[in-house]
């Protein structure tokens, strides 16, 4: 059986395309309610759903720029 690839080699500019790709998705979904059906409803909150977690998972793993020899002013 074969393996899943766990080694992504993804430049910053991929991850943008990702994102706003996800995040347009996102948007048009959450705008898309009129006249669906109660299962065409079920499945645009599942994907929703999943689409925001992905998002969260996607900005839990960036690392964040702190200078290590001043104070960090958050904004």
């Amino acid at each position: 059986m074969p393996q899943h690839n766990d080694m992504f080699e993804l430049t910053v500019s991929d991850m943008e395309l990702i994102e706003t790709g996800l995040r347009s998705t996102l948007a048009a979904l959450s705008h898309a309610q009129l006249g669906e059906t109660e299962d065409g409803r079920t499945d645009r909150e599942d994907t929703v759903r999943r689409i925001q977690e992905l998002l969260g998972r996607l900005h839990d793993q960036k690392v964040f720029y702190r200078p290590k020899n001043a104070v960090y002013v958050g904004g």
